[in-house]
């Protein structure tokens, strides 16, 4: 059965290499050099557009406990995201250039994997197997082919990407080395403020002008990744207690904390460049210039990409999808990554990985299992095809999508951390059943 996969992004990358290591031979659609999209900048595999960040390694987390389970069941790109780490205190990050090329070469060099360098704009079930795996900065054409097989149009949300700034420009006088909590190494530069400095950031901030959008498009932000103008107009404080926030950042030079911080995460090994954490923003470039240059530390920054806006696609996979991933109507048709409706880089690999074990067991004649409830792969999936579909809305992992603890477990355990280390046990421990279960019968190649 021929088996194509349309997106050489995150999870279209990780859901060819899944088949591929099954023995199962794919075809890997990328439009790119042929036709860009407004955020990528090279024709590059797997390209981090937003961020370098695969958020916290810090076990008994959440997004700990979803790359944990995602090592167990052999993601090729979190072991390629682990090679090519940066310091990040707590967190994995990566350099992105370096992970975009070693994910393309490996890629490349599969030979079960054969890559198509154009644009795929039609899905016919009756071709074989298609995986839609084009994340959030789908084509207008692909767009349109699958608002025709939903049969009820597709949701969209717009996502912002975060300035960088050169490393030799950052006045090192002003800022400091730390981690919050000392977890890590002493991995971000932190810009301290103090509440004059603060107020007069802030200010400029909620009077910058924003940058020009269409008419017809509404900016239908996601939650998780508000622009820090759009948070900073909920309340002078706001910020302060989101992506400023000071706690478990003393400044060595005080032994205190600042009124507010700006953190700043590596961009690459070499340490040239650093992004600004949290400082997504939709500003005009000349307003992003002269109000970010306001942060101490920053006064005379060279910014090497400033902050922009895109619109990010995704299904209304309640409506649509299957736990496996595969459409109800079109049972031959799957979705994988941002799109299917999670956020982030972790959750968009997992969703590729699990199409592609999926993929290759049908392929090979088996059943698709979808990972069991009680893991957080098995959670993700639960949400996207069960969440309420009338206000569906991509979601990252998390706690609360996991089953809750008995009651008379929660009351006996107070320790949230160990409730959570209890979660995570049974969890892996519910993963290790299922991978019994999907490598029973399966060709999986060594």
């Amino acid at each position: 059965m021929k088996v194509r996969i349309i997106g050489a992004g995150l999870a279209g990358c990780e859901a060819a290499w899944q088949c591929a290591r099954r023995n199962v031979n794919v075809e890997l659609y990328e439009m790119r050099p042929g036709k860009s999209t407004p955020a990528h900048e090279s024709d590059k595999f797997a390209e981090l557009v937003c961020s370098n960040s695969l958020k916290s390694e810090s076990e008994s987390t959440a997004p700990w406990l979803l790359k944990e389970e995602m090592r167990r069941t052999g993601s090729r790109l979190i072991q390629i995201a682990q090679e090519t780490s940066v310091p990040a205190g707590h967190a994995l990050a990566v350099d992105r250039e370096v992970f975009a090329a070693r994910v393309t070469e490996a890629i490349s060099a599969e030979p079960r994997i054969k890559i198509v360098r154009q644009e795929a704009t039609q899905v016919n079930e009756a071709d074989g197997i298609t995986v839609i795996a084009t994340g959030p900065l789908t084509s207008d054409a692909l767009s349109r082919e699958i608002a025709r097989l939903s049969g009820s149009g597709h949701l969209y949300f717009y996502d912002s990407i975060s300035p960088i700034v050169e490393a030799d420009s950052i006045d090192a006088s002003r800022v400091y080395f730390a981690a919050r909590y000392g977890k890590g190494g002493a991995d971000y530069i932190n810009c301290p403020f103090s509440k004059e400095e603060y107020d007069r950031f802030y200010d400029a901030l909620v009077s910058a002008e924003a940058a020009e959008h269409h008419d017809w498009e509404k900016l239908n932000y996601f939650e998780g990744c508000l622009p820090i103008e759009e948070t900073a107009r909920r309340g002078r404080d706001t910020l302060r207690f989101g992506p400023m926030k000071p706690v478990g950042l003393a400044d060595p030079k005080t032994g205190k904390l600042p009124y507010a911080v700006v953190q700043l995460r590596r961009e690459n090994l070499r340490a040239d460049s650093y992004n600004l954490v949290g400082f997504q923003n939709h500003l005009k470039y000349g307003d992003q210039a002269r109000v970010l240059r306001l942060i101490p530390g920053l006064e005379n920054a060279k910014f090497l990409r400033y902050g922009q806006i895109h619109r990010n696609t995704y299904i209304n996979a309640p409506a649509l999808l299957t736990e496996t991933l595969n459409m109800k109507r079109h049972a031959n048709i799957f979705f994988a990554g941002q799109i299917s409706g999670v956020e982030g880089y972790t959750e968009s690999i997992a969703m590729g990985m699990l199409a592609g074990i999926h993929v290759a067991r049908i392929v090979q004649g088996l059943e698709a299992i979808a990972p069991p409830r009680e893991t957080a792969l098995g959670s993700l999936v639960h949400y996207i095809a069960h969440a309420e579909a009338k206000n569906f809305q991509p979601a990252n992992i998390t706690f609360d999508l996991l089953p809750q603890l008995d009651e008379a477990v929660r009351k006996k355990i107070r320790d949230k951390q160990v409730r959570h280390q209890l979660v995570c046990s049974n969890a892996l421990e519910a993963l290790a059943c299922w991978q019994e279960e999907i490598l029973a019968g399966a060709a999986v190649a060594g």
